[in-house]
């Protein structure tokens, strides 16, 4: 099978510092890097780092972040449709504290210009996040198998037809105040399955498939940014391998738990998922 993301690939400016700035408040960071990010590239390489065949369709503008873009899916083995827009390659600033909390301000400019495949393979799981255009994404949820990343928070037409949603805790109340609902009745008011991410608490679904409730695997946290992304690109893995969904949430709790290990919106592999299970 394969998994098929369309979503937003942003070059990433990280900094590092003691403690997150106040408003109006300037801080010296420790360090600084720059490396390949977005939602939608971070769950592609997730994906695929996870064991699954993965395509990946965005945007990318006429420059050498978007060349860096290119040559880290292609490296992580992603196949890569990324069309070149006249609009500069969407970038992030990330501030990470010493306890791995972390700001980010993200400017879209060419996922903004990105538009959905138009064929998709049949039976592929489609990827979706809201860094790219609502429209193109309900394009893809009218006639795919699609699971939506609710990340960042924002209205996104067709979510009934979705066959999974994946929301944290702040991304889950806002959802269920605009829906007249509570988090934990999003899945009987949408009608489909509802994957809440709970940070140290695990992650909770209902479905079709029932409920459970996933503990979360205890680490030494270096570094959240990544996390949810990881934890998405492994359980579109697990779940287009037909594993049972209480197996494919203990490997995606698994993989976001590992990615705080790490600096960076790193993932796992799969060999390194089994040996936390």
């Amino acid at each position: 099978m394969t998994v098929v993301v369309f979503g937003s690939a942003n070059a990433d400016l990280i900094f590092r510092a003691a403690a997150l700035p106040a408003p109006g408040e300037t801080i010296l960071a420790q360090d600084s890097a720059v490396a390949p990010g977005g939602k939608g590239l971070n769950q592609a390489v997730a994906a695929a780092r996870a064991g699954a065949r993965v395509a990946f369709h965005g945007a990318v503008g006429r420059d050498a972040n978007g060349a860096m873009l290119r040559a880290a899916l292609e490296t992580a083995g992603v196949a890569t449709h990324l069309a070149e827009v006249e609009a500069p390659t969407g970038m992030a600033a990330i501030v990470v504290d010493a306890a791995g909390r972390n700001q980010i301000t993200v400017a879209p400019g060419a996922n903004l210009l990105a538009r959905a495949p138009e064929d998709v393979p049949p039976g592929a799981l489609v990827m979706l996040q809201m860094e790219v255009p609502p429209e193109q994404n309900a394009a893809l949820i009218r006639r795919a198998r699609c699971m939506l990343n609710l990340a960042p928070a924002a209205a996104q037409p067709e979510l009934a037809a979705l066959s999974w949603l994946v929301v944290n805790e702040p991304e889950a109340a806002w959802l269920a105040a605009q829906l007249g609902t509570v988090p934990e009745a999003l899945s009987e008011t949408l009608g489909i399955g509802v994957a809440r991410t709970l940070g140290e608490r695990g992650a909770a679904y209902a479905g079709p498939e029932g409920r459970f409730d996933v503990p979360a695997f205890p680490v030494a946290v270096t570094d959240s940014v990544g996390a949810g992304d990881a934890w998405c690109g492994a359980w579109a893995a697990a779940l287009d391998a037909r594993m049972p969904m209480g197996l494919a949430l203990r490997r995606a709790n698994a993989a976001g738990a590992l990615a705080c290990t790490r600096p960076g919106a790193w993932a796992p592999t799969a060999v390194e998922i089994e040996d936390l299970l």
